[in-house]
């Protein structure tokens, strides 16, 4: 009877400790920092060693990071601000565009006697540490960014047509009456639309971050995140310009981004690894905490890889410009790899062997209106579509 009743306490323990809200290390230490951009950013900080900043998310906050937090620290000093508007910084009328963000960002740095850093993003999250990394390129090791796109960077349009990014038009007056009250139900809908685990989150870390945007002007502070996207996609249509060059890690859970973060990455830097996180939906902390803590550590602590850097008397970038003229294509019947076994297409293998296991890389030639049926392949496929008019549907 006692073993029974010892064994039901053990049980009933794991589960209270399982459904806990997420919190910081209580180890870290906390404070509020003045941003000269008009914001009071409180953050926490604690560990030793090598410094990352964490940027979390939208529908959370900074304790979103615990599983990440508790792991670096071992190693690394961890620094983890809450986002202007949200959870216990100040909550100013302006200033949610992402540079000016990425700002605050700096000011808590270098307000901790800190400089040169390593960044770790999610959601909202990515968008100021891109546009961090981008003013202060020389300030970032390297970048991970997880799980959402960057405004103005393709295929940010095609995004915004999705039915599922619903909120990111949704805020105003009239928005923050309907939700005033309704905040868990109003969350509830994101989380459930974008996790691969309909249990994850919890219940317990569900009510803890609705409360925290339940707060006097929260609301109106987390909407102005999406408010300032159009002002976001200009900003990183210059920053588009000059290409990050320290190593990036692009993250997507397979039932979210998966890859498309990477390819997102790929259009601003030019050292970007790619990783998906299995099963997983957005909430990759809440899903896949102890996968994403390995990837990001893994990345964090391996040798920097090799990254072609453009100089001024060569531009070279490690790349290839591919002009057609300069290779020879079939001048008549091209059954092979690409041409779908249509006259009209004729390929050329321009690295690699398609029949063979492993990367390969063609370029296909499409005469004028050439129809091409539906059809599968079995191997994965990126295609980068040059000059023309085309009609794919």
């Amino acid at each position: 009877m006692t073993r029974h009743c010892i064994a039901l306490a053990v049980l009933s323990l794991l589960a209270i400790f399982s459904y806990a809200q997420p919190s910081l290390p209580s180890s870290f230490q906390a404070k509020t920092i003045h941003s000269p951009e008009g914001a009071d950013i409180y953050v926490r900080w604690g560990g030793t060693g090598a410094v990352v900043v964490l940027l979390h998310g939208y529908a959370e906050n900074s304790d979103s990071w615990a599983p990440l937090a508790a792991d670096l620290m071992k190693d690394h000093t961890v620094v983890v601000p809450d986002l202007r508007g949200i959870g216990r910084s100040s909550k100013p009328a302006g200033g949610y565009d992402k540079k000016t963000e990425a700002k605050d960002i700096r000011a808590v740095v270098t307000a901790l006697g800190f400089d040169k850093t390593s960044v770790v993003a999610h959601d909202i999250g990515n968008m100021v540490a891109y546009a961090y990394a981008a003013m202060y390129p020389n300030k970032v090791d390297r970048l991970v960014v997880m799980d959402a796109p960057i405004p103005g960077i393709e295929p940010w349009n095609t995004i915004l047509l999705s039915p599922g990014v619903w909120h990111f038009n949704f805020h105003g007056p009239d928005a923050e009456r309907l939700v005033a009250g309704r905040e868990r139900i109003y969350f509830d809908r994101i989380w459930n639309d974008f996790t691969g685990d309909p249990s994850k989150p919890d219940e317990t870390t569900r009510n803890f971050f609705a409360a925290t945007y339940a707060q006097p002007g929260g609301m109106r502070a987390g909407f102005a995140q999406f408010t300032a996207f159009s002002t976001d996609a200009a900003d990183n249509k210059v920053f588009e310009q000059v290409k990050l060059t320290m190593p990036v890690l692009a993250v997507g859970g397979e039932k979210s981004f998966g890859g498309l973060q990477a390819v997102i990455m790929r259009h601003v830097a030019i050292n970007v690894q790619e990783a998906v996180v299995p099963h997983s939906g957005h909430w990759l902390m809440e899903e896949s905490p102890v996968y994403t803590v390995n990837l990001v550590r893994t990345f964090l602590d391996s040798p920097a890889a090799a990254t072609p850097v453009r100089t001024a008397a060569d531009h070279d970038v490690g790349e290839t410009r591919l002009i057609p003229s300069r290779f020879k294509l079939p001048q008549q019947g091209n059954p092979g790899t690409g041409s779908s076994g249509i006259g009209g297409v004729e390929t050329v293998v321009l690295k690699g062997d398609p029949n063979e296991n492993g990367v390969y890389t063609i370029m296909p030639r499409v005469s004028a209106q050439t129809q091409v049926a539906a059809h599968s392949h079995r191997d994965d496929r990126v295609a980068t579509v040059i000059p023309g008019t085309w009609h794919i549907g």
